[in-house]
């Protein structure tokens, strides 16, 4: 699933006064934070992360894996601040 511009900017204003819901700490992935992603995908549909400090070529790399294990697209990266999309079956938001 790939998202046009117009389906992005849709949802970045839903996600705009939504909270993050996972933080990813220092760490980085593990086996439990794909679950907790992958779960809060499949009862949110859209979700912000709250990234970890560390250099922005990292913090998207982060944000790429935990997108390619949980099968969603990245819809915004801005600071330590993610949003990412998946949609369920049958999906709640409907896209433009």
């Amino acid at each position: 699933m790939a998202l046009n511009g117009k389906q992005k900017r849709y949802l970045r204003g839903l996600a705009h006064s939504r909270a993050a819901i996972v933080s990813i700490g220092s760490k980085g992935l593990s086996d439990n934070l794909i679950k907790e992603v992958d779960a809060a995908l499949g009862h949110h549909e859209l979700i912000k992360l709250k990234l970890p400090a560390v250099p922005r070529a990292e913090r998207q790399e982060l944000l790429q894996s935990i997108c390619a294990a949980t099968r969603a697209e990245a819809v915004q990266s801005i600071g330590h601040i993610g949003v990412i999309f998946r949609p369920s079956d049958p999906p709640a938001i409907i896209l433009p």
